[in-house]
């Protein structure tokens, strides 16, 4: 199976979190992702939310891939400094902790300007 990528664009408002976490889960489930797993990508694309919208002033990108193997998501961050003053000192350090919690791997690209998420079919978290 190719790769398919589907790209969202939403304002960086709390009230737009919701549609990210539901396209999220859904497709998860499209790639073959268990339960368990569709619930952590919907914590990872909140938290992921979260992280790019205080980079961000007006709207937030996201692209997802999926694959037979995994799902990705690629956030799009604005200028890093902003995010001391948009959110509390510690704020993205619990950001960290989750991702690191319910994703197979993340990656903060300051050069690039990207927040990677992967979610990966069939790991074993025990043995990851």
């Amino acid at each position: 199976m190719a790769s398919d990528i589907v790209k969202l664009n939403v304002p960086a408002k709390p009230q737009y979190a919701r549609s990210l976490r539901m396209l999220a889960a859904n497709l998860a489930v499209v790639a073959g992702l268990s339960i368990d797993d569709v619930e952590d990508v919907r914590m990872a694309a909140e938290e992921g939310f979260v992280y790019s919208s205080a980079t961000q002033a007006g709207s937030l990108e996201v692209t997802f891939t999926v694959d037979e193997h995994y799902l990705r998501l690629d956030f799009a961050l604005g200028e890093l400094e902003a995010k001391a003053e948009e959110y509390a000192e510690g704020s993205f350090s619990y950001a960290e902790l989750i991702l690191a919690a319910v994703t197979d791997e993340y990656a903060i690209d300051e050069d690039a300007g990207v927040l990677t998420i992967v979610k990966r079919l069939g790991v074993d978290r025990e043995l990851a």
